[in-house]
Formats: structure tokens, C-alpha cells, sequence
């Protein structure tokens, strides 16, 4: 295939490289909330409803082990709350409390500035990538 004619997986290669990296951005949330940025990635989960252990590692992309000390941690802090599942007994969900609710409201609200290159694109050049960007986000 010749260079000139992209591929999807070339591009979404791309797209990684330039936001990949949100590294200060995490520590910057991390020094806000006093949370690892682990800790805040199992509370946003829980924004949606109220989750077994298994579905909440599946859905934070961790083990079950780590997700245990994470909702251990976060129930401690009063931002998570671990009942009976009433549709099966043996199962526990967690569920996320006001204050839980408003901590990741509080961590997501942290400036989050767009990298160096995006920041050196013309009007036009954002323009034209802010609307690709919206045609693909579903």
C-alpha cells in the first residue's frame, strides 16, 4: 500500500501517540482528590449504576484482587457503599455514594490542556479535526 493512502489502523496509531500520554493530567488529579488515579477510575465507573466486583474490574480494566483493595479503600473513605446483591445473595454490588459522586465530579473538572501540537493547529486545521473527531465519537 502506498504511504500516501492511510490506513485506519495508521491513524488510530496517531491518535494515540498525541493524547496517549495523560500523565500530569492524573498527577494533577491525584493531587487534587488525594486518591490514586486508580481509585478514581472505579468511581467514575460507578456513576453509571451500581456494580458487581467483576463488572466494575472488567469495566476499570483491572484484576478482581485490585479492584477488592480499590472499593476497600474507597468504602473506608465513605465514597462507596458494598450491599447484597438482591438478585443473588452470594454476590456483592458497590454502589457510589453522594460524596463519591462528588469527588470524581471534582477530579474530571481538573484542567486537562490539549498537547503541544494540538495547540500549534491553525483555526482551520482544528476546525477540520474537531469535526472528524465528532463524526467518529459515537
Amino acid at each position: 500500500m502506498p504511504d500516501d493512502i492511510p490506513t485506519p489502523d495508521e491513524v488510530w496509531r496517531l491518535l494515540q501517540h498525541v493524547v496517549g500520554s495523560r500523565d500530569k493530567w492524573k498527577r494533577a488529579i491525584t493531587e487534587r482528590t488525594g486518591l490514586p488515579f486508580s481509585r478514581i477510575r472505579i468511581l467514575r465507573q460507578l456513576r453509571g449504576g451500581p456494580m458487581t466486583l467483576k463488572e466494575l474490574a472488567a469495566a476499570a480494566a483491572m484484576d478482581a484482587p485490585a479492584a477488592t483493595v480499590g472499593i476497600n479503600d474507597l468504602e473506608e473513605r465513605g465514597l462507596v457503599l458494598r450491599s447484597v446483591d438482591p438478585a443473588n445473595r452470594r454476590t456483592k454490588v458497590v454502589s457510589i455514594t453522594a460524596l463519591g459522586v462528588a469527588v470524581v465530579a471534582d477530579a474530571l473538572s481538573t484542567h486537562d490542556p490539549a498537547p503541544e501540537p494540538v495547540v500549534a493547529l491553525s483555526e482551520s486545521e482544528l476546525r477540520a479535526l474537531r469535526d472528524l473527531l465528532r463524526k467518529i465519537d459515537r
